[in-house]
Order: structure tokens, then sequence, then C-alpha cells
């Protein structure tokens, strides 16, 4: 057994590791701890599978910004976990049936699937001479710039709409003006009290 075979296990434990404790784990913040540990070791998977862009993907945009964005909610929200556990409790009977019926929808998807005709000589076919990331690269770059672009821009639109609906100006709350502060006159800004001794203000 080589160096692969023995990391191919090591990260494909620590993924079913991950994925277990992070559903049985009691306190919510050991839960997105054991799901970052899940997408590291599933980035590993990809790396030995040689799609390291994918890896890099999942690293960047899932741990780095999906779990440690679950990790900042889940310690600022200030939630009763008593009670979250007796509402889970008084939904498991049906959360069970449920996952039951989608294990049975999985047995009978992968009971009769196979590979198609003729899929070895697809996945042996070479795309170019250059790495996974440099092709991939040069496809989104180049076939598909305009797609990759307006994909850009959906995005872009709906940052600036969720900026918008969530910026409300409220009238009792003080804010800060930073151009007023600089243009104020310093004659009126302060003004000078003459405090006689043993007299306060």
């Amino acid at each position: 057994m080589g160096i692969a075979e023995l990391a191919f296990y090591a990260f494909s434990m620590s993924t079913l590791i991950g994925g277990i404790f992070t559903v049985v784990a009691r306190n919510p913040v050991h839960s997105v701890l054991w799901l970052i540990l899940a997408f590291l070791s599933a980035a590993g998977l990809f790396v030995l599978l040689g799609a390291e862009f994918v890896a890099m993907l999942l690293i960047i945009v899932y741990v780095g910004a999906v779990a440690v964005l679950f990790l900042f909610v889940v310690m600022m929200l200030d939630v009763d976990f008593a009670e979250l556990k007796a509402e889970m409790a008084k939904y498991l009977p049906l959360g069970l049936v449920i996952g039951v019926i989608v294990l049975m929808q999985l047995m009978f998807a992968f009971g009769v699937w196979d590979y198609s005709a003729g899929y070895e000589g697809r996945l042996a076919a070479e795309f170019g001479a250059g790495t996974n990331t440099g092709e991939l690269g040069a496809i989104l770059y180049d076939d598909y710039i305009l797609i990759f672009q307006l994909a850009g821009l959906v995005l872009l639109v709906a940052m600036i709409g969720a900026i918008v609906l969530t910026l409300r100006h409220r009238v009792d709350v003080k804010r800060q003006d930073v151009i007023a502060q600089m243009m104020r006159d310093p004659a009126k800004a302060m003004e000078l009290k003459d405090v006689k001794p043993g007299q306060g203000l």
C-alpha cells in the first residue's frame, strides 16, 4: 500500500467522521468545526483525484466563507438549546420517515445505475496539454466568457439589492457626519469657561 492509498483512506475516514459528528454533536459550534473538517478532507480527496481547482474552490468558498459564517452566526445568536432539542425531539418521527423514504429512493436509483457505453475512452481522453486549472480557466475565459461575466453581474445585482433592502435610515439613531465634523468652525465648536476655584460649572 502506497502513500496515495494511505492518504485516500485517511481523508475518507476523516470525511466520514466529520460528517457523522456534524450531525450528532450536541454543541452547534462543535458541529460547525466538524463540518469544516469534513470540507477539508473532501478537498484532500479532490486533490488525490487530480481536481485541484475544485479542491481549492471547496476550501475558499465553503471553508473560508460559508462555514466561517455559520460559526459566527451560531456564536453570536443567543439560542436556547434546551428548547431547540425539545422541538427536534417532537419532529424526530417525521424526520425518520422522510429519511427512510430518501434512502429507499437512493437505493432504487443506484440499483439500476450503470456506465454508458464507451466510458473508458472518454475517461482516458486528454483535453489539452495543460493542467486541470489551466484548461478550466481557458474554457471559462475563452469559450464561456460572456456567460461568466453575466453570472458575475447577476451576483453583483443580488449583492446591491441585499444592501439596499437592509439599508434603513432611522431617525432616532445618531450617525456620524464626517464632512460636517471636518468643515466645522473651531470658534463655534469650542466654548471656554472661566471656572473659579471651588466652583463647578
